[in-house]
């Protein structure tokens, strides 16, 4: 580990974490019982990271900082898993279990399908 290394994932994680919380702020109460700020933070940082994942596989000699900013830094605070996990036990206490199912169906599959578009597009983009 380096200073830059540290520094690199220290400013994405704030610039993601500060973006994860504005957009709680602005999306979260308009639909209360799925919290749509968590929903669009994990799935725009599934789609974040997938682009990631093939520009870094497309241009390897990109510096390791960059990787460390975007991926383990930005995304890293931008996504939250422990904000979806206290949203679904939320649901889940109030017996909402359809909708719990609902939610982590949203997160889990959204997340993922995001991933793999976001690595497909940058496939087909840098042909």
């Amino acid at each position: 580990m380096t200073w830059l290394s540290l520094s690199s994932v220290l400013a994405g994680g704030a610039i993601g974490s500060a973006l994860r919380w504005m957009l709680g702020l602005a999306l979260n109460p308009v639909f209360p019982d799925l919290p749509l700020g968590t929903l669009t933070v994990n799935l725009v940082g599934g789609f974040i990271i997938g682009t990631a994942i093939g520009i870094f596989d497309q241009f390897q000699s990109l510096p390791p900082e960059l990787r460390l900013f975007v991926i383990t830094g930005f995304c890293g605070g931008l996504t939250t898993f422990s904000t979806f996990s206290a949203e679904t036990v939320n649901a889940l206490l109030r017996q909402q279990y359809g909708w719990s199912f609902t939610i982590v169906a949203a997160h889990l599959i959204g997340s993922l399908a995001m991933t793999v578009i976001g690595i497909h597009a940058m496939r087909l983009l840098l042909k």
